[in-house]
């Protein structure tokens, strides 16, 4: 009687073999895929604050910066990294910038929905305390603002877990990158274990999001429980 045949050597989509053999190879491009996106929408944030902070100050700048960061959003990831690569060359900066243009319209949009979703009796009852505009922003309007600025950060997150797996064209693409040299290879055990990680990834991600934003906003909670009970 003849041996069963080894899933590698049948190239079969699910195939045990492959991931004890390749543990090391899925580990690195995962951590890869994580710092990536961890970077990326990190940066974006950081980007993405002060130019929200700037529209509501000045709303005149509302129809450019939202306008550009629309169409940042809507250019094809090849073009994009394309017309990046004279910058950045063939780098983890050039995916990560790529990556960071294409959070902001999503960032931006829900920071001026969680600070126009702000009661106007709070600002007056913190200005009738005599917060200043610093300390009111900080201590009263983000806190307010946070269930909306979380939503953005779990949407831009999933959102550039997927769009990670593109940065493969520079061979920076963490996951991505196992993916399009298996389908390459019609390696089949390879592109099915990635992509699943790569989905499991993007779940674990937003399910990470969703238990910090309960624990930044305990009042949501009490707020929902409050109105169960009426």
């Amino acid at each position: 009687m003849s041996a069963a045949p080894n899933c590698l050597a049948a190239n079969d989509w699910i195939c045990g073999e492959y991931v004890r053999s390749r543990a090391q190879e899925l580990a690195d491009a995962t951590v890869q895929h994580v710092w990536i996106t961890a970077v990326s929408v990190l940066i974006g944030l950081a980007v993405a604050f002060p130019l929200a902070l700037l529209v509501r100050a000045r709303p005149r700048f509302a129809g450019p910066v939202l306008g550009l960061t629309t169409v940042l959003y809507t250019i094809p990831s090849l073009a994009m990294f394309s017309l990046l690569l004279p910058l950045f060359g063939l780098s983890a900066a050039l995916v990560v910038t790529g990556l960071v243009l294409y959070s902001l319209t999503i960032l931006v949009r829900n920071i001026l929905a969680g600070l126009a979703a702000v009661p106007r009796e709070a600002r007056e009852a913190a200005r009738g305390m005599g917060y200043g505009r610093g300390r009111l922003l900080w201590e009263v309007e983000l806190p307010l603002a946070l269930p909306a600025v979380m939503a953005g950060v779990r949407m831009a997150t999933v959102s550039t877990v997927a769009l990670t797996t593109v940065g493969a064209l520079v061979d920076y693409g963490g996951l991505g990158t196992l993916i399009t040299s298996g389908l390459k290879s019609f390696f089949k055990a390879q592109v099915l274990t990635a992509s699943v990680l790569c989905v499991l990834l993007a779940v674990a991600a937003d399910l990470l999001l969703l238990g910090l934003q309960r624990v930044l906003t305990p009042w949501t909670r009490v707020r929902s429980r409050t109105g169960g009970a009426g």
